[in-house]
């Protein structure tokens, strides 16, 4: 419920779609585009400076309009790290003036291209950095999931041992309650001392405060649950008392590997490689020479009217090569190049260190889990043991054969058995989600976790 409908779950789950979203958008801008683009208005009225044919500068009044319309698609190119554009465009000019005038001007067809020579391919960098984004927000969502088991999980066993403790105080009181009346016979006939009543009294109220404080902790567990697992308010509520654990073989050799396989921190420690090498590459791209090109070809023409602009249309081409030649700076790129580097050599000790991190958790997470597995079976037994001690103790202590701080005695290992039991499942299912947690895979059904909606 809580893995379904939990806030923790709602939250994990948003990061993973918006991750799954960028990506989906990413790759769809890989893809030819179509733009329709245009100004609808360019109005330019006033004294504008003019050049005239013999070099001066004449102010003139001025009054225009200027609408143009444009439809084509751009594309992308991996290959080149280039972008290739193919449109038509349309331009109108309306002057204003004592003689009212417009002109067309067309552009059929026009091919351009920009590229960049001897730099780095930014759109091959953004996709594995894109990718790679992706599968971490896809790891981290399963990891999420298995964070979100393991709270509700601890919530769960919090208000077991609430319940436990409630009803192991109640039943104290019931016992207290029958010591205390045969305490109180046995000191009118002088059989025990003041001592030993006044010690059976204070058990008794001791025993009625404890059921008083277990009852409020019970409730505040319940609370925390229902809002773990989004319960509805007023719902009646209950737990099952879980009476059996899963057995499961997790060989730490097998965890390590699924760990080192399955876990965002792999994917995380690439994405981390991936973007420091890209500033390497950027840091020297930028300190030799680079250009940029910037060409068009396609077909132009004027006219006073629309359909004439489109007629015998001329040819129309520009190349634009831009040079970028570093000569003297100061030791700038070398700079930059150098931290670059240091970037590059903290990441790889950082992605070292996060590996052997998580190879250690994975081991560790299955030796803990084959423990808990049998602390739990020796905390049952050590329960039931305890439970016929006091039995034992506490027919004894009616008779007249032993002390009543025997019987406290005997009374408190029960009361630390019944808690220790209920811990013991609680450090069990908490190993169970965090196994799986670290490692991403199912080591009951033997096989990997698989995303789900």
């Amino acid at each position: 419920m809580a893995q379904e409908q939990g806030q923790q779950a709602q939250v994990a789950r948003s990061a993973r779609d918006a991750a799954k979203w960028r990506d989906n958008a990413f790759n769809s801008r890989l893809l030819p585009q179509l733009f329709l683009s245009g100004n609808a208005a360019n109005l330019n009225h006033g004294l504008n400076p003019i050049v005239l044919p013999d070099g001066t500068t004449q102010f003139i009044g001025q009054s225009e309009n200027t609408s143009s319309f444009g439809i084509g698609f751009r594309q992308q190119m991996p290959l080149t790290g280039g972008t290739i554009q193919v449109q038509s465009l349309v331009t109108r000019v309306d002057q204003f003036g004592d003689n009212n005038s417009r002109y067309y001007q067309t552009k059929p067809v026009v091919v351009s291209l920009q590229q960049d020579l001897f730099r780095p391919r930014e759109i091959v960098w953004d996709k594995r950095v894109q990718s790679l984004s992706a599968v971490v927000a896809e790891r981290g969502y399963l990891e999420a999931r298995e964070d979100v088991a393991g709270v509700t999980s601890d919530a769960f066993f919090n208000l077991y041992a609430q319940e436990m403790t409630l009803k192991n105080a109640s039943a104290n009181v019931a016992v207290n309650d029958t010591l205390y009346t045969l305490n109180k016979g046995r000191y009118e006939v002088g059989k025990i001392g003041e001592n030993d009543l006044l010690k059976s009294e204070l058990a008794l109220l001791r025993a009625r405060a404890a059921v008083d404080d277990a009852r409020l902790a019970r409730d505040r567990a319940e609370a925390a649950l229902r809002r773990l697992t989004a319960y509805p308010e007023g719902r009646a509520f209950a737990i099952a008392t879980p009476d059996s654990i899963p057995v499961v073989d997790a060989n730490p050799d097998v965890a390590v590997e699924q760990a080192l396989r399955n876990s965002s921190t792999m994917q995380l420690n690439e994405l981390d490689n991936v973007q420091t090498k890209r500033g390497i590459a950027v840091a020297k791209a930028n300190n030799r020479f680079n250009a940029t090109i910037n060409a068009s070809a396609g077909f132009n023409q004027t006219a006073p009217q629309l359909g004439p602009a489109y007629q015998s249309p001329l040819g129309n081409q520009t190349l634009i090569v831009g040079l970028n030649v570093p000569l003297m700076q100061w030791g700038a790129g070398k700079a930059d190049y150098q931290a670059a580097k240091a970037s590059d050599d903290r990441v790889a000790a950082n992605n070292r260190s996060r590996r052997d991190l998580l190879a250690e958790d994975a081991r560790f997470s299955a030796v803990g889990l084959q423990q808990a597995q049998r602390n739990v079976l020796i905390s049952a037994k050590a329960d039931t043991v305890a439970g016929k001690q006091f039995e034992v103790a506490r027919n004894r202590y009616i008779i007249g054969k032993i002390t009543n701080d025997a019987l406290y005695l005997a009374q408190g290992e029960k009361d630390a058995a019944v808690l220790a039991y209920v811990q013991a499942l609680r450090n069990y299912w908490t190993a169970y989600y965090h196994l799986r947690r670290v490692t991403l895979y199912d080591f009951v059904a033997k096989r990997e976790m698989a995303d789900t909606p």
